[in-house]
């Protein structure tokens, strides 16, 4: 079930969702017609074309060195800057192909390393935590610098349970909501990049599994919710985990919604505002480019569009399941 809206270009003219969402950075603009629209394929892509050129594409991309750094490594960390920078300009849907993407990707691929501490390993090649590496194979394969030495890598420290944790090399045996969900946006986006590969499909069909099982959210032991934060919705999500990142990668990956993601999709739902809108409940702690991102206790547009896209996928699970019909009542 999708929004219904032909004009690729819409003012303010009332308050409705849909033109709320629309009245934005193109960014934005281009996703929602994309996800939420019955637009042609032309005038998403046109859309699309600006994100290099107008609104907060540009603004990230001028931030950038010549050197290919991003910061200046005092307010943050140079790894931080550059990864969680790459990973904004992802989120915003920068063409890869684009002159402006390419110049900068060419400057991080011929330039920045994740330091003497992991031996000047170049930026795509990644360092040592799945967390990070998990991001690292994202970007790789949305911007066309594949490293198969990585992803072998994280396929051989998937943890006997399903998932992976950046605390496995200090003894850890136990799976990280955290660290899997990084993961398997890496390995999807490799698949979705440059084709199946059955050892990945593999691990991430355990580690979807692993998160199946749990509810999204809950102790497999108990039943009890593991972290009541995780029902608290942020963007960028960095490196943490929420139900909402969760159901949008499974949204992504083609998973079918069954029973395991009932409670999820209906906590998703509850959380929307008279207004039709979801607020930005939260913002991690170091985010960077903050005023691209939204306020805190607002509506934001990055959560709304996440949540309907996520409804709108779980929309197909059953005419028994409420939360579908709410949804088909809300947006249909």
């Amino acid at each position: 079930m999708t929004l219904a809206h032909h004009d690729a270009h819409p003012g303010a003219r009332d308050d409705t969702v849909m033109d709320w969402l629309l009245d934005s950075d193109p960014s934005i603009r281009w996703q929602v017609l994309r996800d939420l629209s019955d637009a042609s394929q032309q005038i998403v892509a046109a859309e699309r074309s600006r994100v290099a050129t107008e609104g907060w594409g540009p603004r990230l991309l001028d931030l950038q060195r010549f050197d290919g750094n991003w910061g200046d490594g005092v307010a943050a960390p140079l790894w931080w800057s550059n990864l969680y920078t790459l990973l904004f300009l992802r989120d915003l849907g920068l063409d890869p192909t684009s002159a402006p993407a390419r110049t900068a990707i060419a400057r991080v691929r011929d330039n920045v390393t994740w330091g003497p501490e992991f031996g000047d390993s170049p930026f795509f090649e990644g360092e040592v935590e799945p967390c990070i590496n998990g991001r690292v194979v994202a970007l790789g394969a949305y911007f066309g610098e594949r490293s198969d030495r990585l992803v072998d890598r994280l396929l051989s420290e998937q943890l006997p349970d399903g998932g992976w944790n950046c605390e496995a090399e200090r003894g850890s045996v136990r799976s990280s909501f955290h660290t899997t969900i990084c993961v398997l946006e890496g390995l999807l986006a490799f698949e979705q990049a440059f084709g199946p590969a059955p050892a990945v499909t593999e691990a991430r069909r355990r580690a979807q599994e692993y998160l199946l099982e749990r509810r999204l959210l809950r102790r497999l032991s108990s039943g009890e919710i593991i972290e009541p934060a995780w029902t608290q919705f942020a963007f960028p999500t960095l490196w943490h985990y929420d139900i909402l990142r969760a159901l949008d990668y499974l949204r992504s990956a083609g998973v079918p919604p069954d029973a395991r993601v009932d409670e999820a999709a209906a906590m998703v739902l509850q959380r929307r505002r008279d207004t039709g809108r979801w607020l930005l409940d939260v913002r991690h702690h170091n985010t960077l480019h903050e005023a691209l991102a939204g306020r805190v206790g607002e509506p934001n547009r990055w959560i709304t569009l996440r949540a309907f896209r996520v409804l709108g996928w779980y929309a197909g699970r059953s005419s028994e399941a409420a939360p579908a019909q709410h949804h088909r009542r809300l947006i249909g």
